[in-house]
């Protein structure tokens, strides 16, 4: 009896560790688990930093980019404005002659000042206003086809300040238009400008037709003696800049023509013979 007491008793006691021994082991499963858990969520929120970090970098390397895109495209507009070189204006010869810095010089296209050199009307009065328009300033200069003339002069377009000075010239009346290809960008601009300084009597347009007027006489007509374009007309005009060298078939009527109104008003009025040889329209030859 005894002995099956003491073996009910070692039996529980058995027993009892058996339970605390469970117990116990799954209160440590559960904590280990939970410390997975709470790993897991510490992991995951270092990898969501390290994301949001990445995204950061990324959102200001993007904003970077633009930033610096932008930056560009106001330096690429910059050097677009700056590729528009000007040049200072040192002297002016007379009125559609100048000098620059550099010392080139530049010969307006497509219009023609009187000579000073030959005393002809107007001729001082063009070249004062030229000195106004630029000397002493910085112009822009337009190149049309040509490079130079046969004088090694350039042949340009001049510009002042919003001032478009080969234009200036001929609607104010201190500048013939005239018509050399291929340099024609802006010739019907020219012919129009004449046309109405012509129309309102501005510059050379009052004072020299009025003078010339005065001091010539209609010459009787001859076929021979006027251009074709004119052949309906009662006489040569020699009272202003009437013909350009293509309004004549051959150089013989162009010269009859030019020798006329020399004797006449002693200017070459249309500017028939451009290098001032006495020759008019050489490339009729």
């Amino acid at each position: 009896m005894r002995d099956l007491k003491i073996f009910h008793f070692i039996l529980f006691l058995f027993l009892l560790l058996c339970v605390l021994s469970i117990l116990s082991g799954g209160k440590s499963s559960s904590q280990i688990s939970d410390r997975k858990v709470e790993v897991s969520k510490e992991v995951g929120k270092k990898d969501l930093g390290a994301e949001e970090k990445k995204n950061k970098i990324s959102h200001q390397g993007v904003s970077s980019n633009i930033s610096n895109s932008k930056h560009s495209g106001q330096k690429g507009r910059v050097a677009e404005k700056k590729k528009e070189p000007t040049y200072l204006v040192t002297r002016v010869i007379d009125g559609d002659t100048i000098v620059l810095e550099n010392g080139e010089k530049v010969r307006y296209i497509g219009i023609d000042t009187p000579e000073i050199s030959q005393n002809e009307c107007f001729a001082l009065e063009a070249k004062k206003k030229n000195e106004e328009l630029v000397l002493g300033k910085r112009v822009k200069l337009e190149k049309d086809v040509s490079e130079r003339d046969k004088y090694g002069r350039l042949l340009r377009y001049v510009y002042v300040g919003n001032i478009f000075v080969n234009d200036y010239l001929v609607r104010n009346g201190y500048a013939y238009a005239v018509t050399y290809p291929p340099d024609v960008k802006y010739s019907e601009r020219f012919l129009q400008a004449q046309r109405e300084a012509r129309e309102n009597k501005r510059g050379l347009w009052a004072y020299c037709t009025t003078q010339t007027q005065t001091q010539t006489s209609t010459p009787t007509p001859t076929r021979s003696s006027a251009p074709t374009k004119t052949q309906t007309q009662p006489s040569i005009i020699c009272s202003y800049n009437a013909y350009n060298c293509s309004d004549f078939k051959t150089q013989a009527e162009a010269q009859r023509v030019y020798d006329y109104c020399m004797k006449k008003v002693g200017y070459d009025v249309h500017r028939l013979d451009k290098d001032k040889d006495g020759v008019a329209c050489e490339s009729l030859h």
